[in-house]
C-alpha cells in the first residue's frame, strides 16, 4: 500500500456538486492508521482475555469452538464453518474438534444430503460448560471493554466492525458460521 498517494481531489471552490453531500473518501494513510489502531487494540484485548482467569479447561480456541456452536442453530454447525469463521487452518480446527469430542463436548455426524459434510454439534454437557465459561468471560468483557467506552461509543464501536466485515466479499458474515441446513 503506497502511503504517499495523493488523496482524491476536492471540487473548486464555489463549486456545488451531488458528492459534496457525501462523506469525503478517507486517504490511504487514514485507512492504514485506522486499520493499526483496530488491530492493535484487538490484539491487546486478546493477550489480556488470554490472560484471564475465567477459561477453565478450555483454550481460547477452544472456547470459540463451543460458543459459536452455541449460537447456532441446533447448536450444530458444519466443520467447514467453523473453520471459515475462525482464525484456525482446517487441520488445526479438525485436531481442535477431535480434542472437544474426546472430553464429550461436542460430537461429529454427517450433514443431511451431503456425503463429504461433516456436521460438529455442542453437547448438552459442552453447552453447560460455555455457559459456565461464557458468563465469566463476560465479565471479563464488561470490565476490559465496557470499563474504557461508554454506551454509545460501544454501539459506534460494532456498528462500525459489522460494516467492516460485511464489506469483505467472499466471507462469511460471521456469527456462527453457516447452519448444517444450507445447501450451499
Amino acid at each position: 500500500m503506497d502511503l504517499d498517494e495523493d488523496p482524491p481531489p476536492t471540487p473548486p471552490a464555489g463549486t456545488t456538486s451531488s458528492s459534496a453531500l457525501t462523506p469525503a473518501a478517507p486517504t490511504p494513510q487514514q485507512a492504514a492508521e485506522a486499520w493499526e489502531s483496530l488491530f492493535r487494540a484487538q490484539v491487546a484485548l486478546m493477550r489480556r482475555f488470554t490472560r484471564e482467569d475465567v477459561w477453565g479447561p478450555l483454550s481460547v480456541g477452544e472456547y470459540d469452538v463451543l460458543f459459536s456452536l452455541a449460537r447456532a442453530p441446533g447448536r450444530t454447525l458444519r466443520m467447514r464453518a467453523l473453520h471459515e469463521d475462525g482464525l484456525l487452518t482446517q487441520p488445526s480446527v479438525s485436531r481442535l474438534v477431535d480434542r472437544l469430542e474426546r472430553r464429550g463436548w461436542v460430537r461429529r455426524g454427517p450433514v443431511p444430503g451431503d456425503a463429504r459434510g461433516t456436521a460438529v454439534t455442542l453437547t448438552d454437557t459442552g453447552a453447560e460448560l460455555q455457559r459456565e465459561v461464557g458468563r465469566r468471560h463476560v465479565r471479563s468483557i464488561h470490565r476490559l471493554v465496557g470499563g474504557a467506552l461508554d454506551r454509545d461509543e460501544l454501539e459506534d464501536l460494532r456498528r462500525l466492525t459489522e460494516k467492516l466485515r460485511a464489506a469483505q466479499p467472499g466471507l462469511p458474515a460471521g456469527g456462527g458460521g453457516r447452519p448444517v441446513a444450507d445447501p450451499s
